[in-house]
């Protein structure tokens, strides 16, 4: 199908605009998550991090004594400034991926759909082993996104090479 803009001159429809418009939001979405976890974790530099996450636990409505939040305080317990450090550069630095990703795509910039899909395919390896690991519905619906966007992905970069 064409299209004609006001001057009479005849445009194709760019291929997977509409996806490549949902992908480009939900890449942003995905960066500013991760900047917020990376502020976050930069809050909790020089604190007791096991009582203000218990407390946030608690909060949530769970119960202290549940075998895997024991666990998880217990190790929080012993994390160190440095790890907080690390944690918190892994997250700005995906933040900063996947918002390069999202405005890339959002301007429909060739290379932003072929960074997209190495970045997304890169962690598909990772979500299969977790599925298969133990099998829960989040990890299941993460996988299938990813291979949605990639599956679209790779039409739309086969749909311009043919153009």
């Amino acid at each position: 199908m064409t299209r004609t803009n006001e001057s009479g001159v005849t445009k194709l429809p760019v291929a997977g605009g509409r996806a490549l418009a949902w992908i480009a939001g939900y890449n942003v979405a995905k960066g500013m998550l991760f900047l917020v976890v990376g502020l976050g974790l930069l809050k909790l530099l020089n604190r007791d991090v096991d009582e203000i996450v218990g407390g946030w636990i608690e909060a949530a409505g769970f119960s202290l004594e549940h075998a895997w939040v024991v666990a998880l305080l217990k190790r929080l317990d012993v994390i160190t400034s440095w790890e907080l450090w690390a944690l918190s550069g892994a997250a700005f630095l995906l933040a900063a991926v996947f918002f390069t990703e999202g405005i890339g795509l959002f301007y429909r910039q060739k290379w932003a759909e072929y960074l997209t899909v190495v970045v997304t395919a890169s962690f598909v390896p990772f979500e299969v082993f977790e599925v298969l690991k133990k099998f829960g519905p989040i990890k299941a619906m993460v996988l299938l996104i990813n291979l949605v966007i990639l599956f679209i992905l790779v039409r739309v970069l086969r749909a311009k090479a043919v153009e």
